[in-house]
């Protein structure tokens, strides 16, 4: 593989040893830690502007491309680049519900497998082509598999995905689909994860773990750029955003905190959103370091409904913590039941959300029963993904549709007339 320097450095999030970019694939070399991707500011700073970015033609997370460390990949008119650029709602009858003044929702689902995994698998697949990747692999309870499947579709990129064999069935159908060499696991995500980063060693391929590989989080930081975009950039509120993200192993929420941290060195911010982790309690590896006030994830025995949150040893635990603490935002925990009736809640407003979209939604919810946000605070939901991703989960959510004979009579008895 022929490293093509498009940024900086790496360096550790744990020791902060530096390392450029044809040293290291992966993480830190000392530690283990991981690595953040340190783009050049100066010469970005120089060479562009937010004025340009703001204008340009492109919807896509590529109108942000001065700002990631990947060349243009091209493959215009495919998948690869319709990732990002999702819309925001503002659902009037949930504002008025909270008692808040703004709430928005990033729908994430709008992407083109359906969730927030799109953004890194695009910036991965990206990265694979540069470095002439003969196969991509990833391990995923779905998500991230089918974003990954997708992508390399598009491009022509083999692509081998690990996946728990209780993942969604509709999540393994996307998979499938898209051509990609899938391999059931008859354990967890984390057997998944361990059996890919070995597979990756012993047969030379590119491995797009989340958190593992550092590019993920820079494909992720692009939704923190649309955030800035479309809400950031028009706001006059002196209050800081406060937004609420669904965790599972940390890497989104990590990325959305990089994502600001690299608007805020370029000056184009002035200060940061409040950003605030939810998790399901069934799978509270992260929230509860947060709470013990310090950076060591121990492993937890995870149990949840919400499959794409669901994790024993969360990889990007530490900058998931600081993610909250470094931004002044905190850790919520939420009951499955909670996830499914915020399904059923965001539904009523067109919003159809997997559970762990769903559980960013509970996340606020208990945030204002709790005083931790007022009508005051701007507010920003992330729904991460697709409830068609899930529909097992979904169904638990509702009332099962009535059965009636194929008559008036029946009608009338069913609607009471």
């Amino acid at each position: 593989m022929n490293s093509i320097p498009r940024f900086s450095h790496y360096r550790c999030c744990l020791c902060g040893k530096e390392y450029s970019p044809d040293q290291v694939f992966y993480n830190c070399l000392v530690d283990g830690g991981n690595l953040d991707i340190i783009l050049d500011i100066p010469t970005i700073r120089k060479n562009n502007s937010r004025e340009a970015i703001l204008s340009s033609a492109e919807t896509s997370l590529w109108r942000y491309l001065p700002l990631l460390p990947v060349a243009d990949p091209g493959y215009h008119g495919t998948p690869l680049r319709l990732a990002g650029g999702t819309p925001l709602l503002h659902p009037l009858p949930l504002e008025k519900k909270l008692g808040l003044h703004t709430l928005w929702i990033k729908d994430e689902g709008k992407n083109p497998s359906a969730s927030f995994k799109d953004r890194a698998s695009a910036v991965v697949v990206a990265r694979a082509r540069e470095i002439q990747a003969s196969t991509v692999v990833t391990a995923s309870t779905g998500n991230a598999g089918a974003a990954l499947a997708c992508m390399s579709a598009a491009v022509g990129q083999p692509a081998v995905i690990f996946a728990p064999k209780s993942a969604p069935p509709a999540k393994v159908a996307q998979l499938l689909v898209f051509g990609a060499k899938v391999i059931l696991v008859d354990g967890n995500y984390d057997s998944a994860f361990d059996l890919t980063v070995q597979a990756a060693e012993e047969f030379g391929w590119y491995c797009r773990n989340t958190g593992y590989n550092p590019f993920t989080v820079e494909g992720k930081k692009s939704a923190a750029f649309e955030i800035w975009e479309q809400v950031l950039h028009h706001r006059t509120s002196n209050k800081p955003l406060v937004l609420f993200v669904s965790v599972g192993d940390g890497n989104i929420i990590s990325g959305l905190h990089k994502g600001f941290k690299d608007l805020l060195e370029l000056g184009w911010i002035e200060q940061m959103p409040r950003i605030m982790g939810v998790q399901s309690s069934g799978s509270a590896a992260i929230a509860n370091a947060f709470f013990a006030g310090d950076e060591q994830i121990i492993p937890v025995q995870a149990n949840t409904l919400a499959d794409s949150i669901s994790v024993d040893l969360p990889r990007d635990g530490v900058r998931a913590v600081r993610a909250a603490r470094q931004t002044g935002g905190t850790y919520l925990l939420v009951e499955d039941d909670a996830i499914l009736q915020a399904i059923a809640t965001l539904g009523k407003v067109g919003i159809f959300a997997e559970p762990a979209g769903a559980t960013a939604f509970a996340g606020l919810q208990l945030a204002v029963m709790n005083g931790l946000v007022t009508a005051e605070d701007d507010v920003l939901v992330m729904n991460t993904g697709n409830g068609l991703k899930d529909i097992r989960a979904a169904m638990q959510a509702v009332s099962p549709a009535p059965v009636i004979d194929p008559d008036m009579k029946s009608l009338k008895k069913y609607l009471g007339v």
